[in-house]
């Protein structure tokens, strides 16, 4: 995690981003995603809900294999047009996961704050994230 960058440096991209869809909620992969997805809210105004998905633990080890769902889906997402917000993006492969559990959607469209995504604020080599203590 070499570099930061400032919380305003962070906020003044989350002002500049522009979505060209209009969603029904926002899906949070948790927990890296909530931050970021209340922020986006601020934005949208719109339902958000939690996707709980456990791959690394909190020193960024991979806890598994393969990323696991850690409780149930508890809110209905079909037919529905979805922002799915992660905080980083790597491998892909806990969005990929995610987008697979939300078959049924009407659309899913992702945001990282750093990383590939349909929406990102940077994509470049990690850095820490402002709102981690």
């Amino acid at each position: 995690m070499g570099t930061t960058k400032s919380f305003e440096e962070v906020m003044q991209r989350f002002r500049e981003t522009t979505f060209h869809e209009t969603f029904d909620m926002i899906v949070a992969i948790a927990n890296g995603g909530i931050i970021p997805a209340a922020i986006i809210n601020q934005q949208l105004n719109i339902e958000i809900q939690l996707l709980k998905i456990n791959l690394r633990d909190p020193s960024q080890k991979p806890k598994y294999d393969t990323p696991q769902l850690v409780a149930p889906i508890g809110f209905d997402y079909r037919d529905k047009t979805i922002l799915l917000v992660e905080d980083r993006v790597k491998t892909g492969a806990t969005v990929q996961f995610a987008i697979d559990l939300l078959q049924g959607a009407k659309q899913i469209k992702t945001f990282a704050v750093n990383g590939k995504a349909d929406y990102s604020l940077y994509d470049e080599a990690c850095f820490k994230f402002p709102w981690i203590i």
